[in-house]
């Protein structure tokens, strides 16, 4: 049976959020949810779920602010997510020396909590020139093929 699907997204300028409403759009064969990181908490994780995290990097390789609390939640209780699957995207841009590190920071602590990440690291450069949603829902639909 396939999982359900929950893309959270942690946004600075709003390009996640656009990409992560394109990316829930092309996945009609499941029921799909789409929360802001900041309206979502560590303890909502289930395991009829999977979970697509899509986030930027802001600053100097740190995470958007509405990223922080859902980050700093799960690192301090610390949820045994062993029975978890993600896949993860992240937006940045290759000219600065911190590019998609937003989206590592989850990456590394949901690995380090026992959570499963499945698919290729799905990424945006913004020095493509292009918004992120076309390569977004590309990596989606491969995403949601292999799960």
């Amino acid at each position: 049976m396939s999982k359900n699907v929950v893309i959270l997204f942690g946004t600075e300028s709003g390009n996640a959020e656009f990409a992560a409403e394109d990316m829930a759009a092309v996945i009609t064969d499941r029921k799909v949810q789409v929360f802001d990181m900041s309206d979502f908490s560590s303890e909502n994780f289930e395991s009829t779920n999977l979970y697509i995290l899509i986030c930027s990097t802001h600053g100097e390789g740190d995470l958007p602010s509405g990223a922080v609390p859902l980050y700093e939640s799960m690192k301090s209780l610390k949820p045994d997510l062993s029975d978890i699957e993600y896949a993860i995207f992240g937006l940045g841009d290759s000219s600065y020396e911190n590019y998609s590190r937003g989206s590592e920071h989850f990456d590394a602590l949901l690995t380090s909590l026992g959570a499963s990440r499945i698919g290729e690291y799905g990424r945006h450069d913004a020095q493509t020139g292009t918004l992120p949603n076309e390569c977004a829902v590309t990596w989606t639909q491969e995403i949601i093929a292999q799960s």
